[in-house]
């Protein structure tokens, strides 16, 4: 989210400030009552009784009041003891600088917060002569205090969340005024001296009731920000024009007919926000400015009821394509557009995106890294779409809804559409949208090359100007970073990340108790790596360490300068600025910064390993037998918490050794398995590699392979007792063989991952390997050699997956629901039996039709069975670049046919974002 739209709302961070003391008051009912620990902050609202507790400090005149400058009070106390406690707040804290009486500390019986009851403040507070910032928000003023109008120090002044009807005029004469928030109110009018808050910077009037804006609001020329969303608002005033210093305007969800046309002309503006309103017609400039959103306006629509001109043409309904699985492509005409994928993908090409007809063409890769640009702490929730022609830009922007999985951890992160651009990957606006059973990342492109979904840690960006400002984590308002003016000659953006850790993690990890670290920040910016002035960084102490207790020594500042994965304690060579609560220093160049506190030494390799720590996934390797068909392996990596409950799905089909040890993954690392002592991989894989199955972990997806296994061995004399074993990496040109496992399991060599036992039973009378495909069929293939084909083993493949799903995949087959009834009968208490029976019954009939393996997929994905659809397709993509290389290698091969068409176009290797 963009750090302007999030500097709408700043909090003022204050430091828990109290602790208890072993001290009886009937005062406060006898309650354990608080102290100072620090000189200047009390936090109290979170305190039973706090009043009480700030009067009784009262009575005993304790000298450090005096000091206090930040005080937080809980509107939900009793309103005549609340309002006796504030007014002996001048007397006995006479440097206040802020005063927090926020509601909302409570919630009702549904879980919906409450307002608090404060509605007035004492006349008194006007004497808080150095008070700058005021907090009355979710409170129930009706309203504005008379006593505020008369803070003249005020800078900060947050109403959100009230029952104002309307903003006093003497509100404008806050000569110090820079941040006022009045959002989630009843305003139906604003004041016309609200433009004669010259140094007004901020002003969020969002969600009330307002139908017209004072044309004085235009004389507000310090003013960057102004949100004006989910109101009434027909039209603006001209004025808002002369706003030379807005960045940010924020109109979205009101009833505006018509637009000033020099709104888009403002030099600094970088986001205008329209969606959700009346606009029928707009200036071209709006529609060529990228940073105009214009979404949700009927745009090009006839007023509602309006009679159409004799000469006006009928315009078409706009086409809605559901594609099958055997397209790979569609047509977007002029009028643009609805089309649904195969795969549940969704896009819409409005009205007039393109001009002519034009021919889309889509595949879904699976993911692997050299598609799949990831940062170090992101993580992939969908497969990756390619759209092509790539480069291809439209006139108006296309909505891509992509699938994607649920993040397992959502604190302090956010989901984007990532896409290839101009040969580096950037991270798109995104929606979620979601309904009961799928989730949708909604993004607008401008034009087409590949697309995934991530998980990432919350980003805050903004322009950093020459004249300076101040960029803040949303999520941590604490860390921030500070540009003074003339930090650069022209305007760069930068770009803010901020990774936290667990303290319980950090100490069990080091074995130190004491141990702790602040948030990891990561700092980027374009343009030159150095900054012309030093640029102000503050990041949180640790916590449990304050700036009055802490051991300098014990005090370390890390540094990492991407890619290199090192990291070097640079405590010494910068200047720390220690708060109570924060530390500061100055830099001329982004990098990434980490505070520790701990009293061990070689700090820097202990932050590598941490940061290694942090990145990893611990997960556990299970490889299982089909009880009815030995020969069927399903191999799988699973989150070590995923283990129990997926092992407790599959016991009653399968059967095998317990999951391997508890392993360390990244996201994106390849490991591959490779079956030993006499068992081999018995198909023709894409992603078998000399026998060898090759694996891409990434902790939301299945991590799933499913194949049938045979022998060499004499397997009628005895039982053949193997073992799969997973190493790191990619497959190299010689697997340590399996005597060497046992050795690298106690040796230094961390290739080697696990080991799990693989037993092929013996063969018994007439049995043999054939027989396992229940009813018995001649060997047959599906589909051709150039189109690719279907072989016996994987279609015992495919029935090995189906499972109880076989009989939905068979009536989209085509198959009558009483041959269904009658191969249940047949193969009763024989699940195996009823699916091989269905499938190969099936595919005999089939043979030598054309498209018999394309409905077969069709019916895959119908049934909700995709993972078996993208198995097929990967298998028929392998034979055709076998037969294709067949036919050059024998010469045969036209000179046409060895170009490749546009959905096989070589993939350029995407960078590491």
């Amino acid at each position: 989210m963009d750090a302007a739209v999030e500097r709408l709302e700043p909090q003022i961070t204050i430091a828990a400030a109290i602790t208890k003391a072993a001290a009886e008051d009937a005062a406060v009912s006898a309650a354990v009552v608080p102290h100072l620990l620090a000189g200047n902050s009390l936090n109290l609202d979170l305190y039973p009784e706090g009043c009480r507790r700030l009067q009784y400090l009262y009575a005993q005149k304790c000298p450090q009041l005096l000091e206090v400058q930040f005080l937080r009070l809980s509107p939900h106390e009793d309103p005549g003891l609340l309002e006796a406690t504030l007014v002996l707040v001048p007397d006995r804290l006479p440097h206040l600088h802020a005063l927090v009486l926020k509601g909302g500390q409570r919630r009702d019986k549904l879980g919906a917060y409450l307002r608090g009851p404060l509605t007035s403040l004492p006349d008194g507070l006007i004497h808080l002569a150095h008070l700058a910032h005021l907090d009355l928000s979710f409170n129930s003023l009706e309203t504005v205090p008379a006593c505020i109008p008369q803070l003249r120090g005020l800078h900060t002044l947050l109403l959100s969340h009230n029952h104002l009807s309307e903003l006093p005029e003497t509100l404008g004469t806050l000569p110090t005024l820079t941040f006022l928030a009045v959002t989630n109110n009843h305003l139906t009018r604003l004041p016309k001296t609200l433009g004669a808050l010259s140094t007004l910077r901020h002003l969020d009037l969002s969600e009330n009731l307002l139908d017209s804006v004072p044309p004085e609001i235009g004389d507000l020329s310090s003013l960057t920000e102004l949100n004006l969303a989910s109101n009434r608002l027909e039209r603006l005033p001209s004025s808002l024009a002369g706003l030379r210093s807005l960045r940010l305007l924020l109109l979205y969800s009101n009833l505006l007919t018509s637009l000033p046309t020099d709104l888009v002309l403002l030099p600094l503006l970088d986001r205008l926000d329209l969606r959700g309103n009346q606009l029928r017609e707009v200036p071209p400039e709006f529609l060529d400015a990228p940073f105009v959103r214009l979404a949700g306006n009927p745009l090009g629509k006839a007023l509602p009821g309006s009679p159409s001109p004799p000469e006006t043409p009928i315009v078409p309904e706009m086409p809605r394509l559901f594609l099958t699985t055997d397209l790979d492509s569609f047509s977007v005409p002029p009028q643009g557009c609805s089309v649904t994928l195969a795969c549940g993908i969704r896009l819409y090409f409005p009205v007039g995106a393109t001009d002519t007809p034009i021919t889309i063409h889509y595949r879904l890769w699976p993911p692997e890294p050299r598609l799949v640009p990831l940062g170090p702490h992101d993580s992939l929730l969908s497969l990756v779409l390619e759209l092509q022609p790539h480069g291809v830009t439209f006139q108006q922007d296309v909505v891509l809804r992509l699938l994607y999985v649920a993040p397992q951890a959502r604190h302090c992160r956010e989901v984007v559409v990532r896409t290839l651009s101009e040969h580096s990957w950037t991270d798109l606006e995104t929606q979620l949208e979601q309904t009961p059973k799928r989730l949708w990342a909604r993004c607008q492109v401008p034009h087409f090359s590949w697309f995934l979904v991530v998980s990432r840690p919350v980003s805050n960006t903004c322009l950093v100007p020459p004249e300076g400002t101040l960029l803040s984590c949303s999520e941590n308002p604490g860390v921030r970073v500070t540009f003074p003016p003339g930090a650069t000659e022209e305007p760069r953006q930068v770009q803010m990340q901020v990774v936290h850790m667990a303290s319980h993690e950090l100490q069990e990890f080091l074995g130190d108790s004491e141990a702790a670290v602040s948030p990891l920040l990561c700092l980027w910016q374009s343009g030159t790596p150095d900054f012309l002035q030093p640029v102000t960084v503050q990041l949180p102490l640790p916590p449990g360490v304050t700036g009055l207790s802490l051991d300098l020594c014990c005090l370390h500042l890390l540094y990492r300068a991407p890619p290199s994965a090192t990291w070097d304690d640079i405590t010494t060579q910068v200047v720390l600025e220690l708060t109570h609560l924060y530390a500061r220093f100055r830099v001329t160049h982004f990098s990434w910064y980490w505070l520790w506190y701990t009293t061990k030494t070689c700090v820097e390799g202990l932050a590598r390993k941490a940061w290694e720590r942090l990145r990893l996934h611990r997960v556990n390797l299970i490889a299982l037998q089909r009880r009815r068909d030995p020969e069927q392996v399903l191999l799988q990596c699973l989150p070590r918490n995923k283990v129990d409950t997926t092992l407790k799905r599959l016991l009653d089909r399968y059967r095998g050794p317990e999951p391997s040890d508890t392993v360390e993954l990244f996201e994106g690392e390849k490991f591959f398995a490779a079956f030993e002592r006499g068992i081999e991989v018995d198909a023709d894989r894409p992603d078998c590699v000399g026998g060898r199955l090759c694996f891409v972990f990434y902790s939301h997806l299945k991590n799933t392979k499913e194949v049938y296994v045979t022998t060499s061995l004499d397997r009628q004399m005895q039982a053949v007792r193997g073992q799969v074993s997973f190493y790191r990496g990619e497959v190299p040109t010689e697997v340590p063989v399996e005597a060497q496992a046992a050795r690298q399991k106690k040796g230094s060599d961390t290739l080697w991952m696990a080991t799990l036992p693989i037993k092929l039973p013996r063969l018994r009378g007439s049995e043999d390997l054939g027989s396992r495909a229940g009813p018995s069929l001649a060997p047959l293939n599906l589909g051709d050699a150039e189109s690719g084909f279907l072989t016996q083993s994987n279609l015992l493949s495919v029935a090995g997956r189906l499972g109880p799903d076989w009989p939905s995949v068979a009536l989209h087959l085509g198959l009558p629901y009483r041959e269904l009834q009658r191969i249940r009968h047949e193969f009763r208490d024989d699940l195996d039996g009823q699916i091989r029976h269905m499938l190969f019954s099936w595919a005999e009939k089939q043979a030598g039709q054309p498209g018999a393996v394309g409905l077969l997929v069709q019916a895959l994905e119908q049934s909700d069975r995709r993972d078996v659809a993208e198995e097929v397709r990967a298998i028929l993509e392998l034979g055709r670049q076998k037969y294709q290389a067949g036919i050059q290698r024998a010469g045969l091969a036209s000179g046409d046919s060895a170009q490749q068409s546009p959905s096989a176009s070589p993939t350029p290797e995407p960078t590491q974002a």
